[in-house]
This record gives C-alpha cells, structure tokens and sequence, in this order.
C-alpha cells in the first residue's frame, strides 16, 4: 500500500506529465490551433534530490536570473503544453528542479527587497510599497545586500535589467552594492521606447541615461551575454533581471503596437502601458518563448566562456503569473497569496557541485537563495541585519536534511499566509481565516479549517508573532 505522503511526492514528480496528457486539447484551443510538442512525453524521469557528497567546488559564479510575472506553471517542464521552453527546461534537467519554490512577496518590488536584503519586505520601509510607483521611499544605500556582502567577500558584482527598488537621486543598484548596473529603474516600461508610467525614459547605465531603442530584451540579452564573456579575474555576481513577459504585451518586431503604445503614454494616459486592452495566449506565448531564446544565449556565451562548471545559475520568477499565465492547478495570480501569487518556477544548476536531473519539494522562498549564497560565496551576513531566510547550502552540498517544521511567512496589504510544511494558513481579503493541506490540494479549495481548529490557532498565532516584528504599513489617503 502506498501512503498518502508518497503519493503526494509522486504527483508532484510525474504533474508535467499529466498535465501534458490531460491538457493537450485546451492548449490546441488556447493557440488558435497550434499544437506544440510536450517535452513531458521524452523527458528522462526526476530523482528525488540527493547532494553529491565529498566535492569540493571553488566559490562559485553566480548568474541570478528573474523572469517577471511569469506564473507557476508557464514552463514546459511545470505543465505548461502550449509554450516550448527548452533551454530552461534543459536548464532544469542539468540541476535541479523545484516544485515548491516561493517569492518573497505577491508582486515585484517585495519580492526585489527580500532577495537583496535576505529579509521579510517589512522590515524596511521601501518594501511596505507593493510595489514602488513614486520616488518616496526605496531601498536605503546603508542597508547591506547581496551584493554589498558578496563584494566585501572579493566578488565582482553587477545588476542588468529591471532594479525597482527606488529611483534616483536617493537609489540606486550601484549606491547598494552593485559595481555596475544597467537597466531600467521602474517596475515596467514600453519594450522600445524605454518609456515608464510616467513619460520619464528609463534606460540608464549605472546613473546615466543611455539611448537604445531596440527591443528591450535584445538589449539585456547582449549586456549579460557580454559580462559573462569577460576575463574576470574573480568570482561575480550577475543579476540578471529580465522585464519579459511583464506587460505591456509586446514581442520583438511588434512596433507597430508599440508606436500606438507610446502615442498613449504622450498623450497623458496613465494606463497606456497596463494595455488592458491588448494582449492574448498566443502573445503572452510568444515572449515567454523569447525569454527562453535570451536565457538559452546567455548560458550559451557562459559555456563558450569556459566557466559553466564552476558557476551557479538560479532562475526564477519575482512572483506569480498575471493575465495570460498557466498556473494550473494553483489558484490566484500576481498579487495575492493564493499559491498562484506567490509559488514560482525555480531552477538550479552547478555542474562543479550537484547533478543533474534532480527534482525537489522541499518548501524554499527567496530569502533562503540570499542566504545559501552568502554562505557559498564565503560571506557573512550583517550582524545588526539578520537574516529571515535559511541556507540550503548544507542540504545542496552535504546531504544535511532540508529546512522542516519552519515557518514560510508572507504579507501583503490585506492578505496574510504562512506555511509549515504541508500546512498553509491564509487570510484573505474577505478577513476569513482558512486552512489548507497543500499536500493534497495545491488549488486551496478544501478549507480545513473547521476539522482542525487548534492547528488554526497555531499558525495564526505564529504568523502574528512575525508580523508583530515588522513595520507597519502606512495609513492610506481617504
């Protein structure tokens, strides 16, 4: 007889490949017809992961990349059947695949502050902004971050594509800790004109503005394409955050969508660039299809480079899936704290230290990569500054057993949840308490919370201790 705990570790193993059977016909319908091959039907089974005890790799490169926006299951390798990743899929199949990661937060910047700091976003008061739309507040320069840390360990460090953690005069990645930076300082921009919200441009190199008016991610494909081909002379950090498939719906050659785009935002019209009326499946398709091309190039130039072996590449997405993702089964998108606003796709691969075609269900959220690289990288965290999140070094590298019975925490404006291990307690914006097995049910339908009312209690209890230690948010004008 199997258990009900292997089961769950099963159905979390074999989902991509029920989905790609179950789902090939509503993916024929959402493309107008184009049936895309799965690679679930060929791709080689995932082994429970397992550390490659007795390496001893050297400090590590590291290439972050961030995908924005992109939902759960918007990759070929996590169900999706109508969009072809291949190279992250291959990415994933080369390291480690996990089913149960998490961003910090619901939206962009959050997520952007717990990643830097390695912290909850409500420690600082940048991070209470969900997300950053004004110049009031931003990520302090005092604040020590990945980079800052990483740099002070003897790394080369540099931030390319979108940064929104505040805007200059006041922040800045290279006031934090980054040696260069080039990208854009807002949460989106038009892919061409490098237009934001406002009519502002927003394309800098390091403090500067910098005229390019080619597709955006052409652009940061060539600049994190170029960086990784340098003779470094020491270990560096690569933060490499793409603005795909964030809105507005546009893909490369789409200038005529994009000139109307701009018209709009000249024209004064402060949702020119939501483009609620523009976009579809086979568009959102189409750069999450590109984004793939532009992570595939990157890690091309790496290889040529001579440094694949010795570098650690991490993708992921800054949180859940907007309009047009796939999040199945998940439930809720980008900006609640329904699995689908906060579960993400998250890969790992290190050639020097961990094997390949690996898969794992540990529960890990941003905050725990921030410290799992310090940790690599042979930097301590800031004593006056500690940490939320917990290294998984001792786990990847030595087989220790993952992080159990903790708590991952999440706050947003409205909404509260936190999980321990296969339990969630979550607070919508109704003010209802539930409860979930994840489990058993990832799409949160089946309320527990009346069959265990103690286990409630507990985990309110606990996720109001957490939120008793951090900022409060601001009162909202009438």
């Amino acid at each position: 007889m199997v258990s009900h705990a292997s089961k769950s570790k099963l159905s979390r193993r074999t989902f991509g490949g029920v989905v790609g059977a179950g789902a090939a016909a509503a993916a024929v319908g959402a493309t107008g017809g184009r049936a895309v091959a799965s690679e679930h039907e060929t791709r080689p089974a995932e082994r429970e992961f397992r550390a490659a005890t007795g390496r001893r790799p050297r400090r590590p490169n590291i290439l972050f990349i961030l995908g924005d926006d992109l939902g759960w299951a918007d990759l070929s390798s996590y169900g999706a059947t109508h969009i072809s990743t291949p190279n992250l899929d291959r990415l994933g199949r080369q390291g480690v695949r996990f089913t149960d990661a998490y961003a910090g937060s619901a939206t962009c910047s959050p997520t952007r502050f717990s990643l830097y700091t390695g912290r909850y976003p409500g420690r600082t008061k940048g991070g209470l902004a969900e997300p950053i739309a004004d110049r009031s507040v931003g990520l302090e320069p005092t604040h020590p971050t990945l980079a800052s840390l990483l740099r002070g360990a003897g790394y080369a460090t540099a931030l390319i594509g979108k940064w929104h953690c505040g805007f200059l005069p006041d922040y800045s990645p290279t006031r934090s800790g980054w040696d260069e930076f080039f990208g854009n300082f807002g949460g989106a921009l038009e892919y061409y004109s490098k237009l934001g919200q406002g009519g502002e441009y927003d394309l800098y190199e390091g403090d500067a503005e910098y005229q390019d008016l080619r597709y955006y991610t052409r652009i940061l494909t060539e600049r994190a394409s170029e960086y990784v081909r340098r003779d470094h002379r020491e270990p560096w950090l690569l933060n490499l955050n793409f603005t795909t498939p964030h809105w507005p719906w546009t893909a490369d050659g789409d200038t005529r969508e994009s000139a109307e785009i701009v018209r709009r935002i000249k024209a004064g019209d402060p949702g020119a660039l939501w483009h609620s009326d523009g976009g579809s499946v086979e568009k959102y398709r189409e750069m999450v299809e590109d984004l793939d091309r532009s992570v595939g190039q990157v890690l091309d130039a790496l290889r040529r480079s001579g440094q694949e072996r010795d570098t650690l590449v991490f993708f992921a997405s800054d949180n859940g899936g907007e309009r047009f993702s796939f999040n199945w089964p998940l439930s809720g998108n980008k900006a609640s704290l329904l699995e689908g606003g906060i579960r993400v796709p998250a890969v790992l691969r290190w050639p020097a230290a961990i094997d390949g075609g690996q898969v794992s269900s540990a529960p890990v959220f941003t905050p725990d990569w921030t410290a799992t690289l310090l940790e690599l990288g042979g930097a301590r965290p800031h004593p006056a500054y500690p940490l939320d999140g917990r290294s998984l070094a001792g786990h990847l590298l030595r087989g220790d057993a993952p992080p159990s019975g903790r708590d991952l925490f999440w706050r947003v404006r409205g909404e509260r949840a936190l999980r321990r291990d296969e339990w969630k307690y979550y607070r919508g914006k109704s003010g209802q308490d539930q409860l979930f097995h994840l489990g058993s049910d990832q799409r949160e339908q089946a309320d527990k919370a009346g069959l265990r009312p103690e286990l409630l209690a507990e985990l309110r209890t606990a996720w109001e201790r957490v939120d008793g230690d951090l900022l409060p948010y601001p009162a909202q004008s009438a």
